[in-house]
């Protein structure tokens, strides 16, 4: 007759099978009854401080335990209760369905096609636009053609990260910036105003948020006009960068361009010097950076582009007396504004 020990079933109440370690003898099977019973926990839970109650079989004797996150209406339970922890990484509790009674957790994230579609046509500024790969219908392609029209970076992406962003998303979340922009020709107008001669900053290349966020903040202490930047590879006005500009966006104008390069010439027809920031620059603590000034930063890694750099009037660096060659983008632009601002004799 065949063995059939392993397909019996375990008795109702048997506890768990340990072996103890018994030198120079046989290993002995012995029945524990007395086993801890699991429980979950929230992850703010101090494991070490926990009681272990006893395991008391099938009787409706409580669990008492003097940690605080058992009490009412979980200091009472026995056996086949279920535990809800109220904070922490496991959670039994049914959520929401999507899209009842959901709104985006920030106002500068717009979910679903509508919602996109009517900021579209007002004329909001969209900094980026999420699609979910695949197939898109009649609508979507609309909303997707005058995203591209209106200068808003278009990413395909897999409906898992939209769904991880806000659920109710209808295949599209889109970014909006967090202040209105305004034209190159305001910032002009804001130093005539002011009777000053102008003071910008243009930013090639900068695609961090916290760098261009430090970078407005810095220029709206040295007294800038205003800030330019483009609307292709580079960041824009997310709430990472308002929250690294600490307020500044609500006093610094920042201008979007299509293109920096036209946007010099723009500013050289109208009597701005443009100098850009390079490594063989000269040495921007004696340079003469008085009158109307426009500072062109580049990125850490590539620093300005080619042809941007070769449409400044000059270029200028800092001297690095360290063994490191560079600054941070956002901190060598705060020292050269203020250069500019020593130069004005402020």
């Amino acid at each position: 007759m065949p063995n059939d020990n392993n397909n019996r079933r375990r008795p109702a109440g048997a506890g768990r099978r340990t072996y103890p370690n018994v030198a120079n003898g046989p290993r002995v099977g012995r029945i524990e009854r007395n086993v801890p019973r699991a429980r979950q926990v929230s992850a703010d839970d101090d494991y070490s401080e926990q009681a272990t109650p006893a395991y008391t079989g099938n009787s409706n004797s409580t669990l008492h335990t003097p940690h605080s996150t058992l009490s009412s209406p979980h200091s009472s339970l026995h056996r086949g209760s279920a535990y809800r922890a109220p904070t922490g990484p496991r959670q039994y509790k049914r959520e929401q369905d999507a899209g009842e009674g959901m709104e985006p957790e920030s106002e500068n994230l717009l979910a679903g096609r509508n919602p996109i579609r009517e900021a579209l046509r007002a004329g909001r500024p969209v900094e980026k636009l999420l699609v979910a790969s695949g197939d898109l219908s009649g609508a979507a392609n609309e909303i997707l053609r005058m995203a591209k029209d209106a200068g808003a970076v278009v990413q395909r992406v897999g409906r898992s990260r939209l769904d991880a962003l806000y659920p109710a998303h209808q295949g599209m979340l889109a970014y909006v910036a967090a202040v209105p922009y305004v034209e190159l020709n305001d910032l002009l107008a804001a130093a005539a105003a002011k009777g000053e001669d102008p003071f910008l900053i243009l930013l090639d290349g900068i695609t961090d948020p916290h760098n261009l966020g430090a970078i407005v903040r810095s220029a709206e202490c040295a007294g800038a006009h205003g800030v330019v930047i483009p609307e292709r590879r580079a960041a824009g006005l997310t709430p990472a960068a308002a929250k690294a500009a600490a307020g500044a966006l609500s006093f610094m104008p920042i201008a979007r361009v299509k293109n920096l390069n036209r946007a010099i010439e723009e500013l050289k027809q109208n009597g701005v010097w443009v100098i850009g920031t390079a490594m063989d620059g000269e040495d921007a603590l004696k340079a003469d950076l008085s009158g109307p000034v426009a500072l062109v930063i580049g990125s850490e890694g590539e620093g300005i582009s080619k042809l941007t750099l070769e449409k400044c009037d000059r270029t200028i660096s800092l001297p690095m007396k360290g063994s490191i060659e560079s600054l941070n983008a956002s901190v060598a632009a705060g020292i050269l504004m203020y250069e500019v601002v020593r130069a004005r004799g402020h």
